[in-house]
């Protein structure tokens, strides 16, 4: 309602977090729910899709999401699918587990008999490169026997999120990660699990982790592990990478870039007839901090540097995975597609000039060749400037009154 009424410039849909139930009706606690804790999860579900949610999204690599077993979303997502929706989710493990947790979130649609999105989907760490094919694997094995699963991703070869990604999850339960770490004992036992992820992720190389800001200190922003370490006359090594993160969190947490994935598999998953693309990237104010390139620069790169320059897509096909296909995943009746009589979102753009600016050592600037942009039949960017215009509406999901 709120939306609705300031207006924004771009549509708006969401859905429901089963983290921020869980967090709702459980907290941080590192345990499984009880009956009746998941009944109130499913009310509250219910209430979310009849609200105009357009599904339930996980969170698993992060607290409290982590702690939640695979019947507990199960059980949420048949609540999310009765109403329409479909399950979206941040898989538990990238790394090493990627393949389990593709699994996972088959067996969640497949459970609770629903359609299925794996959020951002990517292989990390330099033992995972190429299980892109197994992956892809699973997820046509799964859609044979009617399991209806596809994916999205980004095309980068970095993510970005909290530098608490790192730690162990047991060890941020209840909010008590830096009491753990006051303990030497817990504080050994927290560092080697950092340590099993490190070396998974990064290797040996700390310029590999790129922080994005840094509350107590906005000047980090930019500045790599190893920028840290070299300054601070500490050795390169895994275990002073650890020791860094460990301060760092312990100073009030930072987001980082991390540099963790291979550019066959980004290929790879590109050309999958079941993937999409989306930035999963955030609304960024230009100058504010290093932010990931992604927030300026995702549908720009796809079509300059995947279409016209490495032929990795048709532009066609690159058109059609950012939007009839996401449109009508989320169930977006009479949008996605240029025809007479549906909602004119529409962005004019030059083929032969359209490209990514933003770089990692560079974020802040917009891409270019976009010419104009229309949201719901209004012109928002001409020649590349913005109008002012506001003209984004609230989009609703399929359970939702008046939608």
């Amino acid at each position: 309602a709120k939306i609705e009424r300031t207006r924004s410039a771009v549509n708006i849909g969401t859905f429901v977090g089963s983290g921020g139930l869980r967090d709702y009706v459980i907290g941080k606690a590192d345990r499984a729910a009880t009956a009746d804790e998941i009944a109130k999860m499913q009310a509250l579900v219910a209430e979310a899709m009849r609200e105009g949610a357009l599904g339930l999204s996980s969170g698993l690599a992060y607290v409290p999401g982590a702690y939640a077993p695979t019947d507990e979303l199960v059980a949420l997502a048949r609540t999310a699918g009765e109403h329409g929706g479909i399950y979206i989710s941040h898989m538990r493990d990238e790394g090493g587990g990627v393949l389990d947790s593709v699994r996972e979130t088959i067996a969640i649609g497949e459970g609770a008999n629903l359609p299925v999105q794996i959020s951002h989907h990517k292989v990390g760490g330099r033992r995972q490169f190429g299980q892109s094919v197994q992956s892809l694997e699973l997820i046509a094995a799964a859609r044979r026997r009617g399991v209806d699963v596809t994916f999205d991703q980004y095309p980068y070869t970095a993510s970005q999120t909290g530098l608490a990604i790192v730690f162990p999850r047991w060890a941020l339960a209840d909010g008590k990660l830096n009491e753990r770490l006051a303990s030497p004992g817990q504080r050994r036992e927290i560092k080697t699990g950092m340590l099993s992820f490190i070396d998974e992720r990064f290797g040996d190389d700390p310029s590999r982790i790129q922080l994005v800001r840094c509350g107590h200190d906005p000047a980090l922003a930019g500045k790599t592990v190893k920028d840290l370490l070299v300054a601070a006359k500490q050795p390169l090594t895994q275990s002073a990478m650890a020791d860094m993160v460990i301060e760092l969190q312990l100073k009030g947490g930072c987001s980082a870039i991390l540099h963790s994935y291979d550019e066959p598999d980004v290929e790879r998953f590109m050309q999958s007839p079941y993937g999409m693309i989306g930035s999963d990237g955030s609304l960024t104010t230009p100058g504010d901090g290093s932010p990931h390139p992604r927030a300026f620069g995702t549908y720009p790169r796809v079509l300059g540097r995947y279409v016209r320059e490495r032929g990795v897509l048709t532009l066609e096909d690159a058109i059609r995975k950012m939007t009839s296909f996401p449109a009508a995943r989320l169930g977006l009746t009479g949008r996605g597609v240029l025809k007479t009589g549906l909602v004119a979102d529409i962005t004019v753009f030059d083929a032969e000039t359209i490209a990514d600016v933003a770089t990692f050592s560079d974020p802040h600037h917009y891409s270019v060749g976009v010419r104009y942009v229309l949201v719901n039949g209004q012109v928002t960017v001409a020649m590349g400037a913005h109008t002012g215009v506001r003209a984004g509406r609230v989009v609703r999901g399929p359970a939702a009154a008046g939608r």
